[in-house]
């Protein structure tokens, strides 16, 4: 798993509007913070990505952009954003390859059956690609507000 300090992992992928993203895209230019959720248009997801949208023009205010990752397709991520008028870029991993060099995709236990899925988590990315901040297994409620009190400290 990854640790404060570490190079955040480089990633080329697609957002909701099928263009490609990459890490690189904000070097030297934004902080990201990467969030990481199990699915589209469920509880604790749209909790976040509400959230998260409800403060992008405070992270905006600290040079920081603010992307969600999900297995889900372009397609659910727009049905996703449109639903909710969400304000945050989400990237397309049906693969799994970004999930996996984050250290996301982990083996999950619910009603005592196990399988793999997205642990929810995030990282925060200095403008350098260092991860100051990271985050496995957290609370969908109020985390957008921790993760911009730890941005307004970069």
């Amino acid at each position: 798993m990854l640790k404060k300090n570490d190079t955040a992992p480089a990633f080329n992928a697609v957002n909701q509007d099928d263009k490609p993203i990459s890490l690189a895209d904000f070097r030297n230019r934004k902080n990201v913070v990467l969030y990481f959720y199990p699915k589209d248009d469920t509880p604790g997801c749209t909790i976040e990505a509400k959230q998260f949208t409800d403060l992008a023009g405070e992270f905006a205010k600290y040079d920081t952009v603010v992307i969600g990752v999900s297995k889900d397709s372009c397609d659910s991520h727009r049905a996703f954003i449109k639903k909710y008028g969400l304000n945050v870029a989400l990237i397309s991993d049906p693969d799994g390859r970004v999930c996996s060099s984050y250290g996301v995709w982990q083996e999950k236990e619910k009603d005592g059956v196990k399988k793999m899925g997205i642990v929810r988590s995030t990282f925060v990315v200095d403008k350098n690609g260092v991860l100051q901040e990271v985050l496995y297994g957290v609370t969908p409620d109020g985390h957008a507000q921790a993760m911009l009190v730890i941005v307004k400290k970069l």
